[in-house]
């Protein structure tokens, strides 16, 4: 039997990389299109990439011709627009269509964990997670009006070694590392789940041109939920220092003084998440993700600090940040 042909839109993310890297170990057929853009991940020998502007159907059909694949992955929709292009480019030549959407649709504020994927698709916080659920309501009309061949996954926070996953991103190492206090939303006790990437690709392979996942959604995460306190103290620790310096403020005041933050803290972070995985371990019998964050941690705080160019200073956050302290400690 030939191995399965797959087509990636994107390849080069932090969730896509792994998964395109997964996909050539298991034996596929992999194709990568994208904007040819240079990344700090690079594709895999054995994989054929086409150049085209996913968001033009003419470049599209140019890069592509008459090709037929067995499952199509589109990493980077976002919006209503991306997938009906979808739609309308792979109708009748490929026998699944990957969407990634996010578990931040999930609804908020949670009213019960752990979070299945029947549970309700809410957030009325962030604008990000309402246009992902108008792609899933999107491709489930296509797949029930004309058996357009679906699968939805719901990553929820994946990460690879290019990300510090904090607000504030490589600015928080620095400060835990020159003695500085570093601010944490709400009290710090809410609970939260960080996915390594490589453990997210085990699970995601296994769906791609399998049946049993048409028309389907799941999500995909880890069982490892930790507070948001413990995440500060694991990422410290791998940049070692021991016991760093955390100011609690509400995520409202966070938001405030960071604004750029404030979709997604008020919209998915601030809030207590854990997953039930049943429906994963059924459609990928025997995964479990196997990577904990101390170990992520420590690949983080390796990557960036092997080069000095990875390690950008941000002066905005760092403000905002002492502002933020000075704030705390007045009240």
């Amino acid at each position: 039997m030939p191995a399965p042909r797959a087509l990636f839109l994107g390849g080069t993310g932090i969730i896509s990389s792994a998964c395109v890297a997964e996909a050539l170990a298991l034996g596929l057929e992999v194709t990568v299109l994208n904007r040819g853009k240079e990344s700090a991940r690079p594709l895999p020998d054995g994989v054929e990439v086409l150049i085209a502007d996913v968001r033009d159907l003419d470049s599209m059909r140019g890069a592509l011709g008459g090709r037929e694949f067995d499952t199509v992955v589109d990493f980077i929709a976002f919006t209503v627009e991306h997938v009906a292009l979808g739609i309308e480019l792979f109708s009748g030549r490929t026998g699944q269509f990957v969407f990634i959407s996010s578990a931040s649709a999930y609804q908020k504020p949670i009213r019960h964990l752990p979070i299945t994927e029947s549970t309700p698709l809410v957030n009325p916080f962030w604008q990000y997670s309402r246009d992902k659920i108008a792609c899933e309501d999107r491709l489930m009309a296509a797949h029930r009006d004309q058996n357009f061949p679906i699968t939805i996954v719901r990553p929820s926070h994946t990460y690879d070694r290019t990300l510090v996953p904090l607000e504030g991103g490589w600015t928080v190492i620095e400060r835990y590392r020159a003695g500085k206090p570093v601010v944490v939303p709400g009290d710090g006790t809410s609970l939260w789940v960080l996915t390594h990437h490589r453990d997210f690709a085990r699970a995601f392979v296994r769906l791609l041109a399998n049946p049993k996942a048409l028309g389907d959604a799941v999500h995909i995460t880890s069982d490892d939920v930790l507070t948001w306190n413990q995440i500060h103290e694991i990422l410290a620790d791998a940049a070692g220092v021991r016991a760093p310096k955390i100011v609690h403020v509400a995520s409202e005041t966070f938001a405030e003084f960071l604004p750029t933050a404030g979709p997604g803290l008020i919209g998915d972070k601030s809030h207590s998440v854990m997953f039930d995985n049943t429906k994963i371990r059924q459609l990928a019998p025997g995964w479990v993700a196997t990577i904990p964050f101390a170990t992520g941690a420590r690949e983080i705080i390796d990557w960036h600090d092997a080069d000095a160019a990875r390690r950008p200073s941000d002066h905005g956050v760092d403000d905002a940040f002492d502002r933020l302290v000075a704030f705390a400690r007045r009240r």
